[in-house]
């Protein structure tokens, strides 16, 4: 708990005191409320169910709380914590809307839904960036420090002119997640950069949305792409030749094989590298191609290729072996080492798992908001609460400080395993409410003082006042 004050206090995420405070208050709020995290959730969590809410809903629609502060304040922390490469993880996420005039809600397709049915859902559409912070084992936690919305925008009326047309096709390829994430690329590297950190190199691990032109070509400087990439793209070697007088240098030379070839060339041996994923160390068989030259990335990158080969796996102990799908890698740095590679991609899994975090555990998306500004604020400083739990949990394990007060239960065998988010939810709510709450027959490490004491978010409003609907 000191530790996510300390770094409240370093954000200073309002421009008042009173706007602080209430952003202080929601914060915790968004991590500890019981019920429902609608905006009246979280008044009812910090005890505001009977004074006037105009405030708190200004706070989100009028822009007076800043939660790109607090997302700063995360990553100066972890600029200060971790050493060597800075790796960053991109990827959107949609929230399920039902409000026919909520800003950016469309009807768009289902991620989720099956390959042999096309769904559709209205929802809007996020773009998160996530900072790794690693350990000495080669274990990793993404957490967030950059997130913005990025509505579709809308389509012009059936009978609008030729201009009308022409600048909704301007406003839709500026809208495209491909240009968006090079826009929050360049703003990360920009405030590297500004706060001490312009020599360390910045890795930014994607899936194909953004392995395209789009940020290739707008990839910030001092800055390394590892993305996914098609099994029948186009690759070129360099050009062994050039023009000895007349005609235009060339760029591309003859052409490379696919992922996919170079997968099923029996001619190019596999190498074998152990990487950290899923608790454990774990061996890879990979293949490198190298330097290559594609033409979405331009002359200006040259390339390396990397093709994973199919990890064996059994649903039980008996079951028939079956194999997961390869994986096609593309880099924009060709004497990147393979193993430092593979591995920062792998943690960019993590940011999957703070999607269903956010969404399960701190009801991402159900605030019922419809401004642009509270539809951003309203979202983002949930995620920033997020962040600053899981920056403050790091903090306490690099520090040897003892972050779980609860006793484990008695199925729980596995030791080893990091602390997950529930722990953390858990862990903050005992520190929160234990000297308010006079236990009796219950497993404790330490004695809890008989005498209640008041707490910052009052235990008995959030209780019974909270309200779980669908």
């Amino acid at each position: 708990m000191s530790v996510i004050e300390s770094l409240l206090v370093r954000a200073q995420c309002a421009s008042r005191g009173a706007q602080r405070e209430r952003a202080a208050e929601h914060l915790l709020a968004q991590l500890v409320c019981l019920g429902t995290h609608t905006i009246t959730g979280v008044l009812s969590a910090c005890g505001r169910q009977f004074e006037d809410w105009t405030a708190h809903y200004r706070m989100y629609g009028k822009g007076r709380v800043e939660p790109e502060r607090l997302f700063a304040a995360v990553r100066e922390q972890l600029c200060q914590a971790t050493q060597g490469p800075l790796v960053a993880a991109l990827d959107d996420t949609r929230l399920r809307k039902t409000g026919r005039k909520v800003h950016g809600a469309k009807y768009v397709r289902d991620p989720l839904g099956p390959p042999f049915h096309l769904n559709l859902i209205r929802a809007q559409r996020f773009l998160q960036t996530s900072m790794a912070w690693s350990d000495a084992q080669g274990a990793a936690r993404m957490i967030p420090v950059d997130w913005v919305h990025a509505p579709w925008p809308d389509k012009p009326a059936r009978d609008a002119d030729a201009q009308e047309r022409r600048d909704y096709h301007a406003r839709a390829l500026a809208a495209r997640i491909g240009a968006v994430g090079a826009q929050r690329l360049a703003h990360l590297r920009a405030w590297l950069d500004q706060n001490g950190a312009a020599a360390r190199p910045l890795w930014a691990v994607v899936d194909g949305s953004f392995t395209n032109s789009s940020v290739l070509k707008s990839l910030p400087h001092h800055t390394t792409l590892v993305g996914r990439i098609r099994l029948d793209a186009k690759l070129y070697h360099l050009p062994q030749t050039q023009p000895c007088a007349q005609g235009r240098r060339r760029t591309y030379g003859e052409r490379a094989p696919t992922p996919e070839q170079l997968r099923l060339d029996e001619h190019h041996p596999w190498q074998t590298h152990t990487v950290f994923f899923g608790g454990a160390p774990r061996e890879l068989r990979v293949k490198q191609l190298g330097p290559l030259r594609w033409r979405a990335a331009g002359a200006q990158h040259t390339v390396q290729l990397l093709v994973i080969a199919p990890t064996r796996y059994r649903l039980s102990t008996h079951s028939k072996l079956l194999y997961r799908q390869p994986a096609y890698l593309l880099c924009t740095d060709p004497h990147a080492p393979v193993q430092q590679l593979i591995q920062h991609y792998l943690w960019r899994w993590d940011i999957e798992v703070n999607f269903r975090d956010q969404k399960t555990l701190l009801g991402l998306g159900e605030a019922q908001v419809r401004t642009p500004h509270a539809v951003q604020n309203v979202t983002a400083l949930a995620v920033a609460a997020y962040a600053t739990l899981l920056s403050a949990s790091c903090l306490c394990r690099a520090n040897n400080t003892p972050t779980d007060h609860l006793p484990a239960p008695k199925w729980q065998r596995r030791k080893t395993q990091r602390t997950t988010t529930p722990d953390l939810i858990r862990n903050l709510r005992y520190e929160l409410w234990s000297r308010a709450i006079h236990f009796s027959g219950f497993a404790l490490q330490a004695q809890p003082d008989p005498k209640p004491k008041k707490t910052k978010i009052p235990l008995e409003s959030a209780l019974f006042y909270a309200s779980r609907s669908a």
